[in-house]
């Protein structure tokens, strides 16, 4: 969603009274130029959706599949190209996030994708895009994913590969490496890549579209991090000696199950899951397997990718995005405008609640593996991925139609169940499975894509006991209890949260602290006036809060970075929640916001505080084994490009209320 150019930014002073209470009159205005903004960009149909910008692997990786796939053309391409330069780097390469170091995996996709979009190699551009490959070790030295994609066309051995057989499609849900163990995305993406990896498909490309130029001869993959990475490479041993077997018993049985699988997982929308990674495999896979363009799976998928995914910018650039967040942007953005004073008669609150109910998936999908006997319900992340609906996503969306008086009995008996039955033995909640915490699927010798298995975590957790107690379970309910002291044994020592979802410990303290207030927890406890501190401790001088993706590999960098508008909304949730709406830290982050607020009624925010995968291969920091660096090569961070809008305008909304009445005056630690 591309709009016009946005307007200068508005500079205005809210004024901090002796009780450190706001003008009332500022706030208002503020607020109101917030309202209309999203007046102004809501859809006919009642929902919001702005870009998620993740990296130029999507454009990349999009070249390559319709490529291998023979359907190539030549507008989207050059597009789509333009796109993929416009993300490099001074230094020839491309990363993964905005700020971060360049990242070899990426740089490599990046460049063999503009090889095969015809730039030449002698073109500066790409001389300094191979000086940085060659310097960091070249194709050997990328990740095992990227080296995949190399060996479809040629440009890496498949003999020099990890060996997946078809034959996990037979195991049962319950065995250890059975496709249920491994969370829902990589799941998507596994099933497809067991044919991919058996059948060995190679594309042909043009000769000066091949990387020999690449191959460094002194460098080598990384040897074996630890004894269990020596016992995987032994078992990855023994698979290829089955491999090189003459007879395979299963085989076809496995084969013809994973395409079913795949048949079977495709959405509305062509999608796979939701998300590219399973959609371009399973594309891919299927014309392994010899489908035409023309199969309705290949059609619909192809068409569907180039439907809503493609971004069509004014400069003629297009890029591919990784996933698509209607829901989630309507969920947060109804809730920002209702907790901001906006009346639930309003037409396009009305609008936005009636979109959201016809959202509700009423079917049955994956979680069923693991939980039966649930009526189905939940939202998803996108507008089509009714197989995965998100713990996540229905806790927000449900905590809005809540406060829009759109919530009959029926609809919460229905998800309010689904919710509870979604929770898992430890007392948090996951994303998408109940119970999906098996470490041995991150320990294959590929899983260096990002997560492999999907835990519980802090902000999803604190989300969920948020909504609720916003619909009146008590703190006396037994998962309310188990949600709680799931929470205080996660934090951290030094009064944090981890944020799963997004960037980094500020999100995840500022979900926690408001699911605290909602469960009725005393917010003069202990656990509390150590997040609190934290939090303060982090201010910056700017009196805004910013964190950046690199604390999800450096414990330093935790609540540490430029001050941004989503995170210091998130920081100022977390402080109201506590009771700390008239402290100084939150009367100085409220101006940050209201000092950048542009004439329009929305921020700016270049950084990316969205997180998809951290890279740990198991969801969370604790015992993480996959080793990262800055760049994060094995994780995927996202710039929600509402969150700059959404959240500062539910954070001022919360401090308006709680400045009128609501808030509690605690005595805290940390100059609070």
């Amino acid at each position: 969603m591309v709009r016009g150019a946005r307007p200068a930014r508005a500079t205005r002073r809210l004024v901090i009274g002796s009780e450190s209470r706001i003008e009332r009159s500022g706030i208002d205005l503020v607020i109101e130029r917030a309202q209309g903004w999203f007046e102004r960009e809501q859809y006919p149909e009642g929902y919001w959706w702005a870009e998620l910008e993740s990296n130029a692997t999507m454009d990349a990786e999009y070249l390559l599949l319709t490529h291998f796939l023979g359907a190539r053309n030549e507008e989207h391409w050059r597009g789509v190209a333009q796109d993929i330069r416009s993300y490099q780097r001074d230094d020839g390469s491309w990363a993964m996030y905005h700020g971060a170091p360049g990242d070899l995996s990426t740089s490599i996709e990046c460049y063999f994708a503009l090889k095969l979009a015809g730039d030449p190699a002698d073109g500066p551009h790409l001389a300094r895009a191979r000086a940085f490959i060659r310097e960091r070790g070249g194709i050997a030295r990328a990740r095992t994913f990227t080296r995949i994609w190399l060996a479809l066309f040629g440009q890496w051995s498949w003999d020099e590969l990890p060996v997946m057989p078809p034959e996990l499609m037979l195991l049962p849900a319950s065995a250890p490496f059975s496709i249920y163990r491994f969370s829902s995305w990589a799941r998507g993406t596994i099933v497809p890549l067991l044919l991919l990896m058996n059948d060995r498909p190679v594309r042909p490309v043009p000769a000066a579209a091949r990387l020999d130029e690449l191959r460094v001869p002194e460098a080598a993959p990384r040897p074996p991090r630890d004894a269990i990475d020596r016992l995987f490479r032994a078992i990855d041993t023994a698979l290829r000696g089955y491999r090189r077997l003459p007879f395979h018993p299963f085989r076809q049985r496995a084969r013809k199950a994973a395409e079913q699988w795949i048949l079977a997982h495709q959405e509305a929308d062509g999608s796979w899951g939701g998300i590219q990674p399973p959609w371009v495999y399973s594309l891919m896979a299927l014309s392994a397997l010899g489908h035409p363009l023309d199969h309705p799976a290949l059609g619909k998928g192809l068409e569907g990718m180039h439907d809503r995914w493609m971004l069509r910018h004014a400069d003629g650039r297009v890029r591919v995005q990784a996933c698509l967040s209607p829901v989630w942007d309507t969920g947060l953005s109804l809730l920002a405008l209702l907790e901001s004073g906006v009346d639930p008669s309003a037409s396009m609150v009305e609008r936005a609640a009636r979109w959201l109910l016809r959202e509700e998936i009423r079917v049955p999908g994956d979680w069923c593996v693991q939980v039966q006997g649930v009526e189905p319900s939940g939202w998803a992340f996108e507008f089509e991925n009714d197989l995965y609906p998100d713990i996540d996503d229905t806790a927000v969306v449900l905590l809005a139609l809540l406060k829009a008086g759109a919530v009959d009995a029926q609809l919460r008996e229905r998800a309010l169940g689904w919710v509870l039955a979604m929770q898992s033995r430890n007392g948090g909640w996951a994303a998408f499975d109940k119970d999906n915490t098996s470490r041995l699927p991150a320990l294959i010798p590929f899983a260096d894509f990002g997560e492999m298995i999907d835990p519980p975590s802090a902000d999803v957790t604190g989300h969920v006991i948020e909504m609720l107690g916003a619909f009146g379970v008590g703190r006396d309910h037994p998962a309310i209890q188990r949600g709680l002291r799931y929470l205080y044994a996660q934090q951290e020592k030094e009064g944090s949260w981890f944020g799963r979802w997004g960037v980094n410990h500020l999100y995840g303290t500022g979900a926690v602290l408001p699911g605290f207030a909602a469960a009725g927890e005393a917010m003069d406890g202990l656990a509390v006036r150590r997040a609190v501190r934290w939090l303060s401790e982090r201010q910056n001088a700017d009196g805004g809060w910013g964190e950046t993706c690199a604390s999800y590999v450096e414990i330093e960098a935790r609540g540490r970075g430029e001050s941004t508008p989503s995170q210091t909304a998130w920081t100022l949730l977390g402080l109201i929640a506590a009771g700390r709406a008239d402290s100084k830290a939150a009367s100085r982050g409220v101006h940050f916001l209201v000092d950048r607020q542009r004439s329009d009624g929305a921020w700016d925010e270049e950084s990316f505080t969205g997180c998809g995968f951290p890279g740990y291969g198991i969801g969370e920091e604790h015992g993480a084994r996959i080793v990262e660096g800055r760049e994060l090569s094995a994780g995927f961070m996202i710039r929600y490009h509402l969150y700059r809008n959404c959240f500062p305008l539910l954070a001022l909304g919360r401090y308006r209320a709680a400045l009128r009445g609501t808030a509690r005056a605690i005595p805290s630690e940390g100059g609070s």
